[in-house]
């Protein structure tokens, strides 16, 4: 595959409404060398999960031990590290905030079939809390084809041009900051299936969720969170790693 670059119509439909998706990114042989390393990580991490963060990246209600996620991908895992800053990604991405790439955080939610479930409606500025609201944008990577029927995204359309909700946590679950129930249901939430290879790009702004798998297929994918030369964290709801920041471009 060469280098990708977006349309002028991809970057007036990204503006409007916050949200683009972008399929055949990645080629299969691509995907599936990333899928062999999170098969080889997901042993490794279950076999040295203390009882602490137990609560956090399993999943809940299954039958057997099951992750659903991994953190800081780009920083850990140099198979991911290449993804992130492939020029076919990393193009796009500086036309969409501008060049001085840095990846902030990053993350592979797992979703496994007959067990994943589903994420809250949520921005990602609400989490991160930069010092420029359009500096931040999110590459979600299928590893598997995204769908309907295995918890694919959702998003309300245009909520990029609105404000930075309050979020609150439920009891128990510090860290899964959301969009009380009340606010959330006012927003019609549209799904962005994406096939395996593709990218799904929202804005940091943009509210959006997953739902549960009904499917018997694994929901497998991995988030690029970038900022741009002038964008930092400034203000984040939760603590993150400044030591595993990778510098994406110059």
């Amino acid at each position: 595959m060469s280098e990708f670059q977006l349309s002028d119509q991809q970057l007036a439909q990204y503006r409007e409404a916050g949200h683009l998706t972008v399929e055949d990114l990645f080629s299969a042989d691509e995907i599936d060398v990333a899928l062999r390393d999170v098969d080889d990580w997901s042993r490794e991490f279950l076999a040295a999960l203390s009882e602490e963060q137990r609560a956090w990246y399993l999943e809940r209600g299954t039958s057997e031990p099951r992750l659903r996620k991994l953190d800081n991908p780009v920083f850990a895992r140099s198979v991911f590290r290449q993804l992130a800053s492939h020029p076919r990604l990393t193009k796009c991405v500086e036309q969409l905030i501008g060049p001085g790439l840095r990846v902030w955080f990053s993350q592979v939610f797992m979703k496994p079939p007959g067990g994943g479930g589903p994420k809250p409606v949520h921005q990602d500025n609400f989490y991160f809390g930069p010092n420029d609201l359009d500096g931040v944008i999110t590459a979600w990577l299928a590893l598997d084809d995204a769908t309907t029927e295995n918890g694919c995204l959702y998003y309300a359309e245009g909520s990029n041009h609105g404000p930075v909700l309050d979020h609150v946590a439920p009891d128990g679950e510090p860290f899964n900051l959301q969009i009380p129930a009340e606010v959330a249901s006012r927003y019609e939430m549209t799904p962005a299936p994406v096939m395996s290879g593709g990218i799904s790009f929202h804005h940091g702004n943009t509210l959006h969720q997953s739902s549960d798998n009904h499917s018997n297929r694994s929901r497998r994918a991995v988030a690029f969170h970038y900022v741009n030369a002038k964008t930092d964290f400034a203000n984040p709801a939760l603590k993150y790693d400044l030591d595993v920041i990778v510098k994406i471009s110059s």
